[in-house]
């Protein structure tokens, strides 16, 4: 059941509370691991993060969203911690690998296990990034299930930050929201349909004042104060504004001028599918690149860059 963690040639270390590399994040808290046993790398702290929760079943809408928010976090340099289980943890740190950025697991077992083993490409991944493995656990500690609600303290104690993706109404992803609470961290979900099992618990913690994660620039404007400001400074700077797309984003991209475009003509000039320029145009639209001035069509913003693609 358990698959033994030796990637990237990372070493297990312990790191005891007394040690000035232990979290000062979880220095401020009672009930914190007297150590933590790491692999890889621990959250840098000078850096935002970000911890996303939520069901281990989850929808495809759940999964879209997790992919989608971590994706565009991590592009903006915010550091994604979770914990590698099943549904939306798993793609949440995917989303943060394929955004570029540095994803962080704190486990139920020992570090040296990769629990699910279903999840061992992730694991690896995570270290090969300059990520980490975290747990309280002595090396060899199996995937007991009452050490998942305690590990659940850790991830939002190192998080500036608590987003719940998807949720049912009786989530263990709740539990990580009650630490979170007691820790005075901000908690955002990201709201579903009405009526769907999976957004019950989503829903439920907006009716009692959570953040309406209704997209990611909603949860960066909360770390950063006024995201597009930010985005403006890091233009004058001279940073390229591009290099932060994807590749099927710049794809797009090249093709939308500031006429408007079909999303049929967008998707064969593009050589995407019609389903993966649709998606690729609605994140852009969230980031304010792109506008839909009539249903169905778009254009590229004038506000930003011409500068070739």
């Amino acid at each position: 059941m358990e698959n033994r963690g030796r990637s990237a040639g990372e070493q297990l270390r312990y790191i005891r509370k007394q040690d000035p590399e232990y979290p000062e994040k979880l220095s401020f808290y009672d009930r914190m691991p007297a150590g933590l046993y790491v692999k890889g790398n621990l959250p840098d702290p000078e850096k935002k993060t970000v911890a996303m929760v939520g069901a281990r079943n989850c929808s495809s809408y759940g999964r879209t969203q997790a992919l989608q928010f971590a994706e565009q976090l991590a592009r903006e340099g915010v550091q994604i911690i979770s914990g590698l289980a099943y549904g939306i943890d798993a793609y949440s740190h995917q989303g943060a690998l394929k955004g570029g950025g540095k994803t962080f697991a704190v486990l139920g077992c020992g570090a040296d296990i990769c629990y699910p083993k279903e999840n061992y490409l992730i694991y690896e991944e995570i270290l090969k990034t300059g990520g980490g493995i975290l747990s309280e656990y002595e090396p060899g500690t199996p995937p007991l299930g009452w050490h998942f609600p305690i590990r659940n303290r850790v991830i939002s104690a190192l998080a500036d930050l608590v987003l719940v993706v998807e949720a049912r109404k009786k989530s263990g992803s709740l539990i990580t929201v009650e630490y979170a609470l007691e820790q005075g961290k901000s908690i955002f979900a990201v709201p579903g349909r009405v009526g769907d099992s999976c957004s019950q618990g989503c829903n439920s913690l907006i009716a009692q004042g959570a953040g309406i994660a209704w997209n990611p620039e909603v949860v960066l404007e909360e770390l950063f104060g006024s995201w597009k400001e930010r985005s403006g400074e890091a233009k004058q700077s001279g940073e390229s504004f591009l290099l932060r797309f994807s590749e099927e984003e710049r794809a797009v991209l090249r093709v939308l001028q500031t006429t408007e475009l079909s999303l049929e003509r967008i998707s064969a000039e593009s050589h995407l599918e019609l389903r993966t320029a649709a998606t690729v145009l609605t994140m852009l639209s969230l980031e304010g690149v792109v506008y839909c001035p009539s249903p169905g069509y778009y254009c590229r913003s004038e506000d930003w860059p011409s500068e070739e693609l």
